[in-house]
């Protein structure tokens, strides 16, 4: 447990609860519930093994931190995580609440190994990040966020064409993800990225299928084939012109294919917010 006041509040509070949450506790000398309360979270902190920071603020002594955070009475708990308050609780909780409080609040052991994985892939360290995301579904094998993480380290950042073992571990990711996480963009970009590169093992070469549709404009199959061919290749903008050219010349079955898999490649390409953007706009006026 350490104090803070309004001068060192950035670093003990906001900083250090990007590596850990942190809970605040506003008290004041004069409050009798605040000196009930402030045992049991010391207690709880150190039972918790360092799992969370405890920080306590003298309501009374930084009248500008009471306002900021909008503390109207106390004791008044805050939580921060990565910056920002995220939940909270006003008056004395017995040990029980205060405990189910930050059970809802601290990442679990899955959790901890996905965070872990992230900061690994920030350093580079793929491998030793997909070891991480697969000691995280290990221990909570319904932790979709890790499982996404994994099929997308697997599909997009490990060699540019994953081989039968890595697009199997990738297809078990997504398969087994929920209907919720299945709805997200993210899920359907690294599905389409998936159907791709499998597509592209049986598929003719770029090269067979950009002289296909040379020869034939119309074909809107060849089309359809080439930006898939793309999207496998990472060559977004070639894929999403392809798609174009189909959902211009077909506005039933496989124009409506097309634009399905155009708006996932635009999904596949968020890291590309002018491209996203221009595409859109082609999008919009081909199908005014």
């Amino acid at each position: 447990m350490v104090e803070a006041n309004q001068s060192t509040f950035e670093r003990e509070v906001l900083e250090a609860s990007r590596q850990k949450p942190v809970l605040v506790d506003f008290w004041a000398e004069w409050c009798g519930p605040c000196r009930a309360l402030g045992p049991i979270l010391e207690r709880v902190e150190q039972s918790y093994g360092g799992r969370f920071k405890l920080v306590k603020v003298n309501s009374d002594e930084n009248p500008e931190l009471s306002q900021q955070f909008n503390v109207r009475s106390i004791p008044y708990v805050l939580a921060f995580v990565d910056g920002a308050p995220v939940d909270g609780f006003v008056g004395a909780l017995p040990e029980g609440q205060v405990r189910q409080f930050l059970d809802r609040l601290l990442p679990g052991p899955g959790e901890i190994e996905r965070r872990k994985a992230a900061k690994l892939i920030d350093a580079g360290d793929l491998d030793g990040a997909a070891a991480a995301l697969r000691a995280a579904l290990t221990l909570e094998a319904q932790n979709d966020a890790a499982k996404l993480d994994l099929a997308d380290l697997l599909l997009n950042r490990l060699p540019a064409h994953p081989d039968d073992q890595q697009l199997a571990e990738a297809q078990r990711a997504l398969s087994s993800t929920g209907a919720g996480t299945q709805a997200e963009a993210r899920w359907r970009a690294l599905d389409l990225r998936l159907t791709s590169l499998r597509s592209s093992s049986v598929l003719p070469d770029v090269e067979s299928l950009r002289a296909r549709v040379a020869a034939n404009p119309a074909d809107l199959t060849g089309r359809m084939e080439l930006a898939q061919r793309y999207i496998a290749d990472r060559k977004l903008a070639a894929a999403l012109d392809e798609l174009l050219e189909v959902i211009k010349k077909d506005r039933k079955e496989q124009g409506e294919a097309a634009r399905r898999i155009f708006l996932s490649t635009l999904d596949l390409a968020a890291d590309r917010p002018e491209l996203v953007s221009d595409y859109r706009k082609r999008l919009a006026r081909v199908l005014l």
